[in-house]
């Protein structure tokens, strides 16, 4: 695959294979007016990566999964433009916290569902609660200006 292939990549961090943002529907409604571009992360994943998985690998398909979720959530406006969660039956508990309904997560964003916890305030270096879906956003944004490259190194 040529560079100019790989700039081209529309997923965070996704290679060469499927993605959700090639079969948007017109009506979905982007956070920002349009769908996302994660060139600069796409290049700082394939620069730093330690794996390659197979095609069609459980390992493949948690990263693409994982990613395609966080793209919708941080980028789409309407849960009903979701495609990679059933919206009757999705719950996030993280840590053995509170589940979230998807009507709750996306409202609080992907960064505050995640990193919320039940720490006492004093222990809490990032305070999900006083922050809002766009200024947690804003936080993870000037924090890392190319975008969060993660990589799955294991499925268990």
């Amino acid at each position: 695959m040529g560079s100019k292939e790989k700039a081209s990549i529309p997923m965070a961090g996704r290679d060469k294979y499927r993605s959700f943002l090639y079969d948007e529907a017109e009506t979905t409604e982007w956070r920002h007016g349009g769908p996302p571009t994660y060139d600069s992360v796409n290049q700082l994943f394939e620069e730093g990566r330690t794996r390659e998985w197979p095609k069609g690998s459980l390992e493949e398909i948690v990263r693409n999964a994982i990613k395609s979720w966080e793209m919708e959530l941080s980028h789409k406006i309407r849960l009903l433009d979701f495609k990679t969660i059933n919206l009757q039956k999705f719950k996030l508990i993280v840590n053995g916290g509170e589940g979230l309904s998807a009507e709750e997560t996306l409202r609080i964003g992907s960064y505050n569902a995640l990193l919320k916890n039940s720490l006492p305030k004093e222990f809490q270096y990032y305070k999900a609660e006083d922050e809002s879906f766009e200024s947690s956003h804003e936080e993870f944004r000037s924090t890392f200006p190319r975008g969060f490259a993660w990589e799955v190194l294991s499925v268990y």
